[in-house]
C-alpha cells in the first residue's frame, strides 16, 4: 500500500473516507469547543498528512491554544503535513515527526494529552492485537481528555467491541456514528482516573495494513 497516494481518495468529496474525515473534524472541533482555558495538548497517531487536525485548526477560535504532535512513518506524508502547518501559520505549535507511530517514545514528552487521534489505525491491526492496541493508545489520554477513533463496520463488526474495551477502561462514550455508516467515527472521554503510559520503547500496536489483512481473510475463508 502506498500511503501517500492513498490520500487522493479525499479528492472525491462523496467518498466514504471523505465523509469520515468530515465527521472526525466535527468531533475534533467539539473537543476544542469545550476545552478549559489554557494549553490544549493533542497527539495524532499515524497522522498521515494531518488533514483531520489541521483542517480544524485552520480557523478554530482555540487554534492558538493547541500544541500538537503528529507522528507518521511516510516522509512524503510528513513533508505534506509540515508544509500545511507552516502555511496555516501553525509551524511553531504543530510538530510533525517522521517515525514509528506505534512507539510510545515518540509521544513521551507530550502526553497525557487532552485530545488523542486514532484514525485509520484499528482497521489495519489484526484482531488478536486490537485490544492491546486500544489499551495502550488510550493511556496517552489525560483524565478528562478525549480519544477520537475510527473503525470500518466490515463484518464481523468490531466497533461494539472497541467501545466495550474503552468503557471498561474508564472512558465514557460521547459520540458514535450510527451502524449504517460504513466508516464509524467515535469519541470517548476519559472519566476515570489517570493511568501510567506504556514503557517508552513498547510498541502500542503492530500496523499490518488492511490490504494484507484482507488477503489473509480471503485465504482463510
Amino acid at each position: 500500500m502506498d500511503w501517500h497516494d492513498w490520500h487522493r481518495v479525499y479528492d472525491d468529496p462523496d467518498s466514504v473516507l471523505a465523509l469520515r474525515l468530515r465527521t472526525v473534524r466535527a468531533r475534533i472541533a467539539e473537543v476544542l469547543d469545550v476545552a478549559p482555558p489554557g494549553e490544549i495538548k493533542a497527539v495524532s497517531v499515524c497522522a498521515g498528512q494531518g488533514h483531520d487536525l489541521l483542517g480544524v485548526l485552520a480557523d478554530h477560535p482555540r487554534r492558538a491554544d493547541v500544541r500538537a504532535r503528529l507522528v507518521e512513518r511516510d516522509p512524503r506524508n510528513t513533508a505534506a503535513a509540515r508544509a500545511a502547518a507552516e502555511g496555516l501559520g501553525l509551524g511553531g505549535q504543530v510538530e510533525v515527526v517522521t517515525g514509528d507511530a506505534a512507539l510510545v517514545r515518540n509521544y513521551a514528552d507530550v502526553v497525557p494529552a487532552a485530545l488523542v487521534l486514532l484514525c485509520g489505525v484499528l482497521g489495519n491491526v489484526a484482531d488478536e492485537g486490537m485490544e492491546d492496541a486500544v489499551d495502550r493508545v488510550s493511556r496517552l489520554c489525560a483524565p478528562g481528555g478525549t480519544l477520537v477513533w475510527t473503525r470500518n463496520r466490515k463484518a464481523p463488526d468490531r466497533v461494539p467491541r472497541v467501545c466495550a474495551w474503552l468503557e471498561a477502561r474508564g472512558f465514557t462514550r460521547e459520540r458514535l456514528s450510527t451502524p449504517d455508516v460504513r466508516q464509524a467515527v467515535a469519541a470517548h472521554r476519559r472519566t476515570g482516573p489517570a493511568v501510567p503510559p506504556p514503557p517508552p520503547d513498547a510498541p502500542m500496536f503492530r500496523f499490518v495494513g488492511y490490504d494484507v489483512l484482507a488477503e489473509r481473510e480471503e485465504r482463510a475463508g
